[in-house]
């Protein structure tokens, strides 16, 4: 087995969506991969879609809202415990709302900034030691569009939100970057996930025919561009904003 091959990601907000299809991508390329999922019954249900890495001691499944920063502090702990080492974390659990802004009351505004902000910064922050003591990293944190332009449909403190993990990338990645860590941020949109189902029919089509591609993406697609990240052949890639978009936002 290759060294890359043995190399320990954390990806949270694993059971859906692009968290799925990022820790499915780590699980095939033969990585251990820590599967963080709030919800219980999300837990379970990964876990069983995954039993046979389980059974090889290739998955671990840990149950924390990630606006917990005493919980996030215990999961590291608990891996570092388990298998030694934490070599790449995907910051990709997140809310969001689309309220407008003048509904959006304090404890809306807390809970996004905590679950999608609050939460890069100390997972991130709680992950360094390990990766400094190895003298190599990756951190990659799920952004979006809305952090770049304004929101497409969410509310203005999920945006706040995504901006913010894009300053935190540079901020980490600027600061790391002598240990070996490199720390990007990935900004997706329009691309086909449990929130996208949830869409009226006629907005779907309506974005798509905005985007120059004339489609979607596929959470595969995403998910293929975080393992570029987290791989040996990133390595010179570190503050950077990586667009999947289909074109609709073009820099």
């Amino acid at each position: 087995m290759q060294m890359n091959e043995q190399r320990v990601a954390i990806v949270t907000g694993a059971n859906k969506g692009l968290g799925l299809a990022v820790a499915e991508n780590f699980v095939n390329e033969g990585k251990k991969v820590v599967f963080v999922i709030r919800n219980k019954a999300n837990l379970e249900e990964t876990k069983q879609r995954f039993q046979k890495e389980v059974n090889e001691n290739r998955a671990l499944f840990i149950q924390l809202d990630v606006s917990d920063t005493k919980g996030i502090k215990h999961a590291v702990d608990q891996v570092l415990t388990e298998w030694g080492r934490i070599d790449i974390l995907v910051n990709n659990a997140g809310i969001r709302y689309e309220t407008p802004i003048e509904e959006i009351n304090e404890e809306e505004w807390d809970q996004v900034i905590d679950v999608n902000l609050k939460s890069t910064f100390f997972f991130s922050q709680a992950v360094v030691p390990a990766m400094k003591e190895r003298g190599w990293g990756r951190i990659i944190n799920m952004s979006s569009f809305g952090g770049q332009a304004g929101p497409l449909t969410s509310g203005a403190h999920y945006s706040a939100s995504k901006a913010g993990q894009i300053a935190l990338s540079k901020t980490f990645a600027r600061s790391l970057a002598q240990y070996g860590i490199t720390v990007n941020a990935v900004t997706p949109a329009s691309v086909r996930t449990p929130e996208m189902d949830k869409m009226d029919p006629a907005k779907v089509a309506q974005m798509v025919e905005s985007i120059p591609l004339k489609r979607v993406g596929e959470p595969k697609e995403v998910a293929d561009l975080v393992s570029y990240l987290a791989s040996d052949s990133g390595g010179f890639t570190t503050g950077a904003t990586f667009d999947i978009n289909g074109g609709r936002l073009m820099r």
